[in-house]
Order: C-alpha cells, then sequence, then structure tokens
C-alpha cells in the first residue's frame, strides 16, 4: 500500500492525516463537502485538496473519515472498484460501505481533537475486515501508525467503544457539571484541575479499584444525602448521582442507599 485518498476534514481526518504522513505513506489528497475545511485540511498536510463530485486520484486505500451518519452516503458515491474503503468508526459495521468489495474498519480508541498532532504509537488501533485484501492493507497502515494494534470483529468493537465513552466521554461530561456548580457559587472551576488529574493519574497507574474513593466508596449515606438535598433543584444531575453512588455502594458491599 502506498497511496491513501482521505475524506473527511474533521478531527479523525486531521488527526489520521497527520500521522499517515508522519509515517511516510502517500497521501494522495484530502477530500470532502466542506470546501473551506478540505482547502485548509490539504494545507496542513501538504496535499491537494478534491472535490468529492469530481474524478478521484488513483489510490490504494481510501479512508472515510467523516460522522457515523455520512459513512453510506459518502461510500455509495464513491466509484466501484478494487480499491480498499475503510471507515473509521468505532462502533459501525461494514455493510455501510457497500457495495464496495474491500471493506474495512481502522478505528484508534482516542478522543481526537484540533491543534497539535497526536502522536498515535501508543494509541491502540483496531483493524476489521470483509477480507484478505482489506485486511492486508489496513494491518499495514495501522501498524505504521501504531505499536498496538488489534483485530476485532463488529460485536467486539462495540464493546470495546461502549467502555471507551464509559472511561472517556461520561466523567468529562460530569466534571464539565461540577465546574458548572463551582461557576454558579462564584468559585474558580480550576480548583479541581489538581484532583482530575491526579485521579486520572491514579486510576492509569493503579487501576480504577485503588483510585476510588469518596462517600460511596466509604459507605458514608449521611455524606451522601447531604449531596443529594444540595442538588435538590438539579433533577438530572442529582439523579446520576444518586444511580452512581447506589453502583458504588452495592459494589463494596455496603447496600443500596
Amino acid at each position: 500500500m502506498n497511496n491513501i485518498l482521505l475524506i473527511g476534514t474533521g478531527r479523525m481526518a486531521y488527526q489520521l492525516g497527520h500521522a499517515i504522513v508522519k509515517s511516510g505513506l502517500h497521501l494522495v489528497g484530502v477530500a470532502g463537502r466542506d470546501l473551506e475545511g478540505r482547502e485548509r485540511l490539504a494545507r496542513f498536510l501538504d496535499s491537494k485538496a478534491i472535490d468529492l463530485g469530481k474524478p478521484l486520484p488513483a489510490a490504494d486505500l481510501i479512508l472515510v473519515a467523516v460522522s457515523d451518519d455520512a459513512i453510506a452516503e459518502v461510500a455509495a458515491k464513491l466509484p466501484a472498484g478494487d480499491t480498499v474503503v475503510a471507515h473509521t468508526a468505532g462502533a459501525i459495521g461494514l455493510e455501510v460501505l457497500a457495495p464496495h468489495q474491500h471493506r474495512g474498519v481502522i478505528w484508534p480508541i482516542q478522543s481526537l481533537s484540533h491543534g497539535a498532532p497526536m502522536d498515535l504509537r501508543d494509541v491502540p488501533m483496531v483493524v476489521d475486515a470483509s477480507d484478505d485484501r482489506a485486511r492486508r492493507t489496513l494491518l499495514n497502515l495501522a501498524k505504521r501508525l501504531s505499536e498496538v494494534v488489534l483485530e476485532l470483529a463488529l460485536e467486539q468493537r462495540q464493546r470495546v467503544h461502549l467502555a471507551a465513552v464509559l472511561t472517556s466521554n461520561l466523567p468529562v461530561w460530569l466534571a464539565h457539571e461540577a465546574q458548572r456548580l463551582l461557576r454558579e457559587q462564584k468559585l474558580p472551576p480550576s480548583l479541581l484541575t489538581p484532583l482530575w488529574k491526579t485521579t486520572a493519574a491514579k486510576a492509569a497507574t493503579f487501576g480504577p479499584e485503588q483510585a476510588l474513593t469518596g462517600p460511596a466508596r466509604r459507605g458514608d449515606t449521611k455524606s451522601i444525602q447531604h449531596h443529594l438535598d444540595l442538588l435538590a433543584n438539579e433533577p438530572g444531575l442529582r439523579q446520576v448521582y444518586a444511580l452512581l453512588s447506589e453502583q458504588i455502594m452495592r459494589a463494596y458491599g455496603h447496600g443500596e442507599r
């Protein structure tokens, strides 16, 4: 595999595009429906901006790095042929890439964003494929980008995707809500930054079992009830707090609140 066409202009395309260029593989172009977005990303990657409505350059792999809901629409517009076509969504199957014969997935288990290009060498890279040709192509790419490569079928990928949301997205939302509560009291949200960093480091180093502290872990029902009282005007957040506290208490043998 030598030539890759990247379709997409968002965070996934941005980070994978930089990683592909850094790996030494040839990015033949950046395609996308957003004219400004594809022109900007193509400049960043020192590549060529491609209009999806026009003939596409020859490529060994077309990487569809767009939102989950747009994958099928984009794939259906690509000319059928022998090129491997892959998307980057962890929880989406291969059928969305029909009618292409050589279909696959390459999914980095990481929260990606714009800004400085990330080093993906330590980021687990998941591969799935419809046939040997697609598998070889995507494994070759994955191993150029990362030192941790796994082959996972859809059911396993969906489980990993769920676990990733539990690990990353939900705690970040809770941190957002915690900072909002501080702002409402005219307190700087940065008060929580050392706690957030220390907790994440402990969980990564020693595991969640050892990192978990707090009233629910201790079975401190009075503190939990006091917190619930403080959340009387926050019914949604109050429900989340109560449910998570009950889960933790049961897990550590304290029974339900």
